[in-house]
């Protein structure tokens, strides 16, 4: 099974048609759960500057421009993702692949992911390339699938097997060979203290029974929780720190 990353994911004519029915008729988990929990826990955006790592397309960036942030940088590796992006006068478009993206270091007050960054193979790395984009005090929130999701070897049985053992993980949606990185929750808590965060809220996201009421198709994920929700905070000088991203890759050495 030939392994699909990044880009090539999103511009999979399969898969893109795949994923934008299923947001579409919004029985995937962002519309119940994840859009509604990252709103609740993001600060007030009026006059910050703001990236959003991996925003498709755009939806997520365009109601923070709307929110009233000064400018929103929206970067995603996906050509087809951003040619169908809603634009808006305050959000900047930017095509680039996050292990590849830099900014100026102080530049921006907040930075926000939607349930991209299990598609990112160095997270150290781009944790601390973050750390030295925000001004002190400048916030992180972003949302991943959860470990117990992305920690089976096997897609097919589903069983929470070598779950200390971080790395890629393929599986099938809507196409075959879908690569997301799996890292445990300690490792992620690690990897950002080490870069200078301070962590705030760490979620566990999962639809209440009125919510499995309304939408029976998020019944599975009464099961186990299907995402996690970060917000983290620069608390430290980026000058201060130093961090060799391939001494974070093991969470056993963090």
């Amino acid at each position: 099974m030939a392994a699909v990353k990044g880009a090539d994911l999103y511009d999979d004519p399969v898969f893109l048609a795949g994923y934008r029915e299923l947001r579409r008729t919004k029985r995937g988990l962002n519309d119940v759960l994840e859009i509604p929990a990252m709103a609740a826990l993001l600060p007030p955006v009026r006059g910050l500057r703001v990236v959003d790592l991996g925003c498709g397309a755009g939806e997520l960036a365009v109601r923070l421009a709307e929110g009233g942030a000064a400018q929103v940088v929206a970067v995603d590796s996906s050509k087809a993702m951003l040619a169908a992006a809603r634009r808006h006068p305050r959000v900047r478009y930017v095509r680039s692949d996050l292990a590849d993206l830099d900014l100026a270091p102080g530049t921006v007050e907040l930075v926000v992911s939607s349930l991209a960054l299990h598609y990112v193979e160095d997270f150290a790395g781009l944790v601390a390339r973050i750390q030295d984009w925000l001004v002190r005090d400048g916030r992180f929130v972003f949302s991943v699938e959860h470990p117990v999701v992305t920690a089976p070897q096997r897609e097919a049985d589903g069983v929470i097997d070598n779950y200390a053992d971080e790395g890629p993980r393929q599986r099938k949606w809507f196409v075959d060979g879908v690569v997301k990185y799996h890292r445990t929750i300690g490792s992620m808590v690690a990897t950002l203290g080490r870069c200078g965060f301070r962590l705030e809220t760490l979620d566990e996201l999962q639809p209440t029974l009125d919510q499995v009421r309304q939408h029976p198709h998020l019944a599975i994920h009464r099961r186990r929780p299907p995402l996690l929700l970060f917000s983290a905070v620069a608390s430290e000088e980026a000058s201060a720190l130093t961090l060799d991203s391939s001494d974070a890759s093991d969470p056993r050495e963090l």
